[in-house]
Order: C-alpha cells, then sequence, then structure tokens
C-alpha cells in the first residue's frame, strides 16, 4: 500500500469516528402506533402470553394450560421463550383484587437500545415497533444493560447462532393494518391499540371521568422521553415494578456511556495505527531499492 494512501485511510477512520458521535438525534413520528393498558381492567387471564407465543412460532402450550394462575407467585421477565408476561401485584389496602400488569418491550421513542448499539443493529421506525436485524448483531449486549425496562434477552443457551430477542409489536401485522396478537385477543378490552397521540387524549378522558379509579398519570407519556405502550393504573406505579424515570430520552445516558467507551478505546487504537504507519514507512526506508 502506497504510505498516503495508507495516511489518508487512517485519516478518515477518525472522521468516521468523530462523525458517529456527533450524529444527529432520530426524531419519532408523529403517526407512531401504541398501546393503552388499563392495568385495573386486565383480569390476569394471560391470552396475551398465549396469542404472542402462537403468533410468534414459539413452543405452545394448550390455551388452557394459561389458566394456571400459580405463576404468579414470582415476577417473571419477559425471555427468548415468552416476548410477553403478566405479572400479578397484591392490594396494598387489603382489596381482595390484585392488580395484574401486562410487561413486554416497551418500544420507547428514544430507545436506549438503538443508541447503545455501536452497530446499528436496533432502529426504531416510523410505525412505532422498535426493532433488531441479527445480521448486524455482533453479541455485545450493550442493549440489555442500556435498557431501563430489562427487556432484551439474549439465547445464550443457543451457542452456534444465538439473538437478542424481544417483543417486535408484531410489526408483521402492524404492515397489514391489524392490531399486535396481543391487543386482537383481549378478551376485557384492557389493551387498546391506536396512534400514540389518540391513546394519550383517551387515557386522559379515563382519567377525568373516573378519577376515584386511577391514578392520575399516564405511565409513559414521558418516562424515559415517552414510550408506545402506555400504562393506566390505581395505584402508584413504581408498586408495579414500572421504574421511575425522567422526561429526560434515556440516550442521554447510553451515549454518555458509549461515548466513554469510545473516548478511552479509539484513542489507543489510533495510536497503535499510527505507530504501526511510522514502522511500515521506516522499514521501506531501509529496504534495499
Amino acid at each position: 500500500m502506497d504510505r498516503r494512501i495508507f495516511i489518508k485511510a487512517l485519516g478518515a477512520a477518525g472522521v468516521t469516528c468523530e462523525t458517529a458521535l456527533a450524529a444527529p438525534k432520530n426524531l419519532p413520528s408523529a403517526d407512531r402506533m401504541g398501546v393503552l393498558v388499563d392495568t385495573t381492567v386486565c383480569i390476569g387471564c394471560r391470552k396475551c402470553e398465549w396469542a404472542c407465543k402462537l403468533e410468534h412460532g414459539l413452543p405452545t402450550p394448550p390455551i388452557e394450560s394459561f389458566e394456571d394462575r400459580s405463576v404468579f407467585q414470582n415476577k417473571r421477565r419477559p425471555d427468548n421463550h415468552s416476548l410477553t408476561v403478566v405479572n400479578q401485584y397484591a392490594r396494598q389496602d387489603g382489596n381482595a383484587h390484585p392488580t395484574t400488569v401486562k410487561v413486554q418491550c416497551m418500544h420507547c421513542d428514544y430507545p436506549a437500545c438503538v443508541s447503545a448499539c455501536i452497530v446499528g443493529a436496533f432502529v426504531k421506525t416510523d410505525l412505532g415497533p422498535v426493532l433488531w436485524d441479527t445480521d448486524k448483531c455482533i453479541g455485545c449486549r450493550y442493549c440489555m444493560v442500556a435498557c431501563p425496562f430489562q427487556i432484551p434477552s439474549f439465547e445464550f443457551s443457543n451457542a452456534l447462532n444465538p439473538a437478542v430477542v424481544k417483543c417486535d409489536f408484531c410489526v408483521h401485522r402492524l404492515t397489514r393494518g391489524q392490531p399486535p396478537a396481543c391487543v386482537e385477543v383481549c378478551p376485557v378490552e384492557a389493551l387498546t391499540f391506536g396512534r400514540r397521540s389518540e391513546l394519550i387524549t383517551a387515557g386522559r378522558e379515563k382519567i377525568r371521568r373516573d378519577p376515584d379509579r386511577y391514578d392520575t398519570l399516564i405511565y409513559g407519556e414521558v418516562e424515559g422521553g415517552g414510550t408506545s405502550f402506555l400504562y393506566l393504573a390505581g395505584r402508584d406505579f413504581g408498586d408495579l415494578d414500572l421504574p421511575k424515570l425522567e422526561a429526560n430520552p434515556m440516550p442521554g445516558t447510553s451515549e454518555s456511556i458509549q461515548h466513554g467507551i469510545f473516548a478511552y478505546f479509539v484513542p489507543p487504537v489510533m495510536l497503535y495505527a499510527l505507530l504501526g504507519a511510522l514502522m511500515w514507512i521506516t522499514k521501506r526506508k531501509h529496504e534495499p531499492s
């Protein structure tokens, strides 16, 4: 390689790193879709779990088996076998009716997983879903660390071709104008699908009409910069394992971590590359012509 070409390539690599760090923020589409989850209506039937498994080709037990409420004895998180789960929370005031809460990827408006991924394997689509590209993924699992909701799961049992797994918002259904499978199957309409802006309006109207039933907050409206899955509840959301987040987008945190990695990782790489270039030039000088 000509040394001028080598040095130009070295400089281009530095410019690429600078450009990556200074990339503009993507703004979510005003027409993005969402789901409003009314936990005061949910009866914990877990049909959403069954429909999700069936829709995504995961091993699906008979629907009758989802009537087993013993699973509520332990808190569960979505994993590579279950993209959504339902947890139960006892009433603190002694009420006989507990609160059941559906858990899945929140499809954040400013996803921390998208910001943390150093190879661009995650993307927030205009339709609303946050999707993952297995062909780009290098298995670093930064997304798992960055997610404030602890959602992305890694197939540790798959040694040859492990994947990052999470709810995909049934994007294949959305593109056909259909609601997610979990929404369609819900027998009590605890899940409402629609444009996110309209769901917020509907949620506020529910709170206005029945203030004794609901907390005044719509969780996900502003938390972490906003999410596509929004929640209504009759109690404090902290009691339901939904993290207390500021209104600032989560990528502000993940980017600072990622930029710190680049700050301490890229300069040594550039230094070694520069030293290598100097050694190569020196060697060329001492070679017989």
